[in-house]
This record gives structure tokens, sequence and C-alpha cells, in this order.
């Protein structure tokens, strides 16, 4: 096991800008930047011991400036979507970016965590990246302190370690937006990969793709990923949540989710014989087939297109501060947040 830094250059703004390069005894690798606490390799075997990297990204650290996919990067403080982005706590309301229609989509395109430097540190098998908050930045209370270590394992588990702390009542959901292809980075579509999920529950959708705070089994419906299924074979079907997204670009409720680790999704890709096996603590997940992913310029000189890698976003419901139905995303002095998920690779 090791971890070795590399400079990368500068933001604007003159910070540095480092990489970190993990691997394990069995030679999984992981590539991670202080910008964005962003993942932006994973080399893993495929089916004929040929390295494969899996997750979409970007060779030049600059091209994470502009990133309008959030690809690879930590989003937060509050990641997905809060209807007329606005909110109250305890009687106080606060206001975001209006940046998605008439709502906030993954707090602030500009300034949101994804477009900072994070402070890191590094053992032999993992980072950890650390940022803080001031109380009302970007329409969020509370002086906070988050940070998320990611630790690599000889399993070729690749663990993601969400903590923060704050003095006042604020909302967290913090999730990170790596874009996932088995076939590798810049192999075309995703919508051959098999997968399947512990999820017999959504949180359905109105316009925007705000939750209604109604929830809807999966049976009978393009959602139902119980068994094994090829991520196309419904993604187009006559639907009317299907229709709102362009896909699948959804909250999946884990069953049985009780603040312990649990198995949410396996997807393989038949092609690589590479399979992902996920499990978080959380209640939820984003299951994002990228709908809408464009991007040049990606490693290799790749042009990412149309569901040419997918998202598992662990997280709590999509804008539960307006739905009493939905888990509390509301934290601070009394209830730090915390939070893991794991991806392992077989």
């Amino acid at each position: 096991m090791s971890v070795k830094r590399e400079f990368l250059g500068e933001t604007k703004d003159g910070a540095p800008i480092y990489g970190y390069h993990m691997t394990n005894d069995q030679g999984m690798e992981v590539c991670l930047m202080n910008y964005g606490a962003a993942i932006r390799n994973i080399f893993v075997k495929d089916k004929d011991g040929e390295k494969r990297d899996v997750v979409l990204g970007f060779d030049e650290p600059e091209k994470y400036f502009d990133n309008s996919c959030f690809i690879g990067v930590v989003v937060g403080p509050v990641a997905n979507r809060i209807g007329g982005a606005a909110y109250s706590i305890d009687g106080k309301d606060f206001k975001m970016a209006v940046n998605d229609g008439p709502n906030n989509l993954h707090s602030d395109f500009e300034n949101g965590f994804h477009k900072r430097v994070w402070e890191a540190s590094e053992t032999d098998n993992s980072v950890t990246f650390t940022i803080k908050a001031d109380d009302g930045d970007l329409g969020f209370s509370g002086n906070r302190e988050f940070s998320v270590t990611y630790t690599l394992s000889d399993d070729n588990a690749l663990s993601l370690h969400y903590h923060a702390t704050s003095d006042a009542k604020t909302l967290i959901n913090i999730t990170n937006h790596c874009y996932f292809n088995l076939r590798g980075h810049d192999a075309g579509t995703i919508t051959d990969h098999i997968a399947q999920f512990n999820s017999s529950k959504t949180t359905v959708v109105g316009d925007g793709l705000i939750p209604t705070g109604e929830i809807a089994d999966v049976e009978g419906t393009p959602f139902d990923f119980r068994k094994e299924k090829v991520i196309g074979l419904e993604i187009d079907a006559d639907n009317d949540q299907l229709k709102l997204g362009g896909g699948y670009d959804h909250n999946f409720i884990i069953d049985n989710a009780d603040g312990t680790r649990r198995t949410f999704a396996t997807v393989t890709c038949p092609e690589s014989g590479i399979t992902m096996q996920c499990s978080t603590t959380l209640p939820a997940f984003q299951f994002y087939a990228g709908n809408c992913l464009e991007a040049d310029g990606g490693k290799n000189g790749a042009v990412y297109k149309k569901r040419e890698g997918f998202c598992l976003e662990t997280q709590i419901y999509p804008d539960a501060i307006h739905h009493g139905n939905f888990p509390d995303a509301v934290f601070g002095p009394e209830r730090e947040y915390d939070s893991i998920t794991v991806y392992r690779f077989m």
C-alpha cells in the first residue's frame, strides 16, 4: 500500500493543487486531487488482467475549474435539489442561489465545495480532505468543518468517510459526483451495463425534478432493479417520471436502511467483466444515467457524451427540509454528520 503526492498546478488565485496517487497490493490505483476533493482515476483489472480506468475525469486540473457536469468532485454542503432555493430552520429563513429554474441544484455552481481547494493529509492507504465554511456561506447557517477520508483497501474497496460539525443547525447532504463506466472512461455507452439495486421504493418528483413528498413502489415500473437488469432496457420507456429526467435521474430508497452499512447496488459490465458493489450507511442514492452528460477535453482527449457514465450518489433524500416524511437533513451542535460509502471492485 502506498500514497504519493505530486504538485499539479495552481488555481486562478494561486493556491497549489496537489494530486494523490494511492495503490494497493492488488494493483488497484486511485488518483485524487485536493481541488474539489475529486476522484480523477480508478484503475482496476478487467477479466483479462488488464487495467482499465473506470471513472470519467480530466488530465489537466484546470479543466475542473469549469466542470459543469460535476465530474468526480465532492458536492456540498448540500447536493441535489432544494425546491424554491429557500428553506427555514426554527423559523429562520435562508435563501440560496437560484440556479436550476426556480430551484437550487448542488448548492452553488461557481462557489460550491467542488470549486474549492481542500486541506489534505495522507497515511499509507488514505487521504483526508478537510474544508471550513463560515456562517452564512452559500446560504447555510453555522460555522462548519467538513472532512472526507478516502481509504483504499487490499480487497479493492474505496471507502469514502464523510464527517461534519457545525455550531448551529444547518443543512448537510454531501456526496461525491463520480461518473463510472466499467468498460473504461472513454469506452462509450453505459446502457449495456447490468445493475441490481436493493431498493423497492423511489421518491416521486415533479417539475424540475423536485420531490413531491410521495414515495412510490418500483414494482411494475422501469425503476424496478431488484433483479439484475440492463440499464438501457427501459431507460426511454413511456413513463412520466423518466420523461421528467430524460432517463434515470432519481432518488432510490435503500431497503431496510438503519444507519448501518448496507449493500445498495451492484453493477457489472459484461464486456470488461468488472463488477462494482456499492454500500453505504445513508438511506438513499441518486441513480443518474448521464442523460445530460457533455464534456470535452476528458482524459486522453476523450469527449464524454450522453449516457457514457453513471452516478450512484449516496445521500439523504433530496429536498428533505420541505418534507416531514423524509429523513432529517438538519445537523448541528447536538448532531454531527457522519456517513460511509464504499465502492468495491471485483
